[in-house]
């Protein structure tokens, strides 16, 4: 509880130029080539308990993800980031720049908020290239207003290689997971840390964690693969409780964890170029409207390289992008004889796990796994 504050001033106390991003992948090499240090506003459920501030702009049937993020925005604005950036994803998330607005306002705060509009349509579409090179560069035009500062091609581009290493630790130490040298649950909660700290010093983290983990032995103990998928990481003590019932994390479609880190774009210093790649070649996310058609085979494809036996999908309480996609996914995975869970986590759902630690071991007990404590 108030770790990520904590952490927030302690960045603030360096002097550092705290932005604030939602949803989760917000052109954070821009920002850093400016001398900002971009934080991704998203999981903070573990940050927030009371949400009555945020309840009184946004209803209770918004997900999670929003009532954290408007409540701790509220509560902390311009004792912790110096700015907002915000772009549209969800129905939900794309209106959140003028209702914190109006939040703030409230208080008689006004906060910079930057954002950018990538156009939902497929790259094909006539016009996408430009439209989203014109957004790249209005935004520029704010950031060097903002900062005081050129945009510098060479700044961005070594903002662009530090990403580029700490997206190619996260994938090195997914597969040092996958082979068993390390577990999920010892090495999932540094993967979504990278969302709230310096990527410096995320990459010094990495670093020691994967040296650690290739002198580990592979842990041959019996286990049945599982890949998980969902909006949020699901808490540790829900992790904790598929490792304990001898199932094995081998990949995951998590939107905090591999679809942060699976794709990087080709290394660039002309920022429009590169986000035109990021953005339409991203790893599929429901979040992400044109590169969502290719998630169904992106993940029969890493179902079937991982060797994975089973599924749980850990549903976002009211995110309806999530749900649409599901029933067609549950089909094509029941169709390749691979077993599927679906859980469900709201706001509410927090305080008391053991309904779903009853079905995780359930699950377990399905298909066959031993249990490992």
């Amino acid at each position: 509880m108030n770790e990520l504050k904590q952490s927030l001033l302690m960045l603030k106390q360096q002097g550092r130029h705290v932005v604030g991003c939602l949803p989760l992948y917000a052109p954070l090499e821009l920002l850093h080539s400016f001398g900002l240090t971009p934080v991704v506003l998203w999981g903070l459920r573990s940050e927030v308990k009371d949400l009555s501030r945020s309840d009184r702009h946004l209803q209770n049937y918004t997900c999670q993800v929003a009532r954290c993020l408007m409540e701790f925005i509220l509560e902390n604005n311009q004792s912790v980031f110096d700015a907002l950036f915000m772009y549209n994803a969800c129905d939900t998330v794309r209106n959140m720049p003028e209702i914190i607005e109006a939040g703030l306002a409230e208080d008689g705060i006004n906060l910079s908020i930057f954002k950018l509009h990538v156009p939902a349509v497929p790259q094909d579409r006539s016009g996408a290239q430009n439209y989203l090179r014109d957004r790249i560069h209005s935004l520029i035009v704010e950031l060097e207003r903002f900062t005081h500062r050129s945009f510098s091609p060479q700044e961005f581009s070594e903002s662009v290689n530090l990403y580029a290493r700490q997206r190619e630790l996260c994938r090195r130490l997914e597969a040092l997971c996958t082979q068993g040298r390390t577990t999920f649950a010892s090495c999932a909660s540094l993967l979504e840390s990278a969302h709230f700290m310096r990527i410096e010093e995320h990459i010094t983290l990495l670093e020691r964690e994967v040296l650690k983990a290739q002198k580990m032995p592979i842990d041959a103990s019996p286990h049945k693969k599982l890949m998980v998928s969902g909006i949020q990481a699901p808490p540790a003590e829900l992790i904790e409780a598929m490792e304990s019932s001898g199932l094995r994390i081998v990949a995951n479609d998590m939107a905090t964890l591999a679809r942060c880190y699976e794709y990087h774009p080709k290394p660039s210093a002309d920022p429009c170029e590169y986000y035109y790649d990021f953005y339409f070649n991203h790893y599929p996310c429901t979040t992400i409207l044109p590169a969502g058609d290719r998630r169904i085979e992106l993940i029969r494809k890493r179902i079937v390289e991982s060797g994975a036996q089973g599924f749980i999908f850990f549903g976002e309480k009211f995110c309806e992008y999530e749900y649409f996609e599901i029933p067609f996914l549950k089909d094509m995975l029941r169709s390749i004889g691979v077993d599927v869970l679906s859980l469900e986590l709201g706001a509410d759902d927090l305080s008391n796990l053991m309904p779903l630690k009853t079905r995780i071991e359930a699950f377990a007990e399905m298909l066959g796994a031993v249990n490992a404590s």
